[in-house]
């Protein structure tokens, strides 16, 4: 198919999964439909549970593999839509729909690029294409669930709404639940050890503690302390101190260090709730983000996660649409960017198949 003919599928299915309800874990008729879709088109796709995936026809295993990967899961639909969220409608040279950008379009832009490469022959690397369910809400049913079904990868696209440059790192997330001990007592006597008091030297360290390395895409290390929990009644003395810190870490350091270095400063039990969310991010010198800067695209660090947490293989972040319109009202995508991000798209991974 000519690009020309991919954007017209990629539109039409796009349009397609606006109009079918996909919150996270609610997903199957959009799998459903993208599963419809690749068959229709002589593909012989794979699923599992809301997760579909598939080979390039002539796949290799001596050959390393390219994973082209974005999800199919939405939020619900901000409270100020004047639009219906589930009715795709162009107007002005946009298509307006929840997900049409995060991450419609980036899927079906990746969908359509995959269908290109899809019959050729001789070419230097495999193609997996999956699109995948429970992004939004970090879940274990989604992309992590299918990896082991993948095969060995040697670098990833993660098609998240980036306006087609190139998001070569992405900051991990680490939440800690905290707990400091006290004493009870009465709060009219000198009595008990005030958990609160106690818990104030950590609260201070995590607020003013500096990682030694920055990262050169990402910055330094974000520590803050979002919620505080303690005492029972005013006349107490409060015998515990919970609070939760929220730590975003760049790719100076992994989500084990990291935590290391905090448990050493800290008197509270720290517990993770997960250590799934690592940092990621691609050396500059890797073929796809030559091919990127060749063709006139920026290079940047993420400060938001996305599935690009779960991989442990260089991985890039890179798709039409914009990001600030994620989870807003009205969210849209433009059609030039649509046609735009296909095109990227296969030209970048034309360029590295030379």
């Amino acid at each position: 198919m000519t690009t020309d003919q991919l954007y017209t599928e990629a539109l039409d299915l796009l349009q397609q999964l606006i109009s079918i309800p996909s919150f996270s874990r609610e997903e199957d008729k959009t799998a459903d439909a993208i599963y419809s879709f690749l068959e229709r088109h002589g593909v012989k796709a794979k699923r599992q549970g809301n997760n579909v995936w598939a080979f390039n026809q002539n796949y290799n295993p001596e050959l390393p593999t390219i994973l082209l990967n974005s999800h199919h899961d939405t939020v619900k639909p901000n409270a100020g839509y004047t639009f219906d969220p589930f009715t795709p409608t162009i107007k002005d040279g946009k298509l307006f729909g929840l997900g049409s950008s995060d991450a419609g379009g980036c899927l079906v832009s990746l969908i359509a690029s995959f269908l290109y490469f899809y019959p050729m022959q001789n070419l230097n690397y495999n193609f997996v294409l999956a699109a995948t369910a429970e992004e939004e809400i970090s879940g274990i049913n989604g992309l992590e669930a299918i990896l082991p079904e993948l095969g060995e990868i040697d670098f990833a696209i993660v098609g998240e709404p980036t306006q087609m440059h190139l998001a070569v790192a992405e900051k991990g997330l680490l939440v800690l639940d905290c707990v400091v001990h006290g004493k009870a007592g009465h709060a009219a006597r000198e009595e008990g050890v005030n958990a609160i008091y106690e818990a104030l030297p950590d609260i201070e360290w995590f607020r003013n503690y500096k990682f030694e390395k920055v990262s050169d895409t990402l910055g330094p290390i974000k520590m803050s302390v979002t919620v505080v929990q303690a005492g029972s009644q005013h006349n107490v003395v409060p015998d515990t101190c919970k609070f939760t810190v929220d730590v975003r870490v760049t790719d100076a350091y992994s989500l084990e260090e990291v935590l290391a270095t905090i448990r050493e400063h800290v008197k509270a039990t720290v517990t993770p709730r997960s250590v799934r969310l690592q940092p990621s991010g691609i050396p500059l010198t890797h073929p796809i983000v030559q091919a990127g800067i060749q063709l006139g695209r920026n290079t940047y660090g993420s400060p938001t996660t996305s599935d690009q947490a779960l991989l442990r293989v260089p991985s890039v972040k890179l798709g039409p649409g914009d990001s600030a319109r994620s989870h807003t009202a009205d969210e849209y995508i433009e059609l030039q960017e649509l046609e735009e991000g296909i095109e990227l798209y296969i030209k970048m991974l034309s360029l590295i198949m030379n």
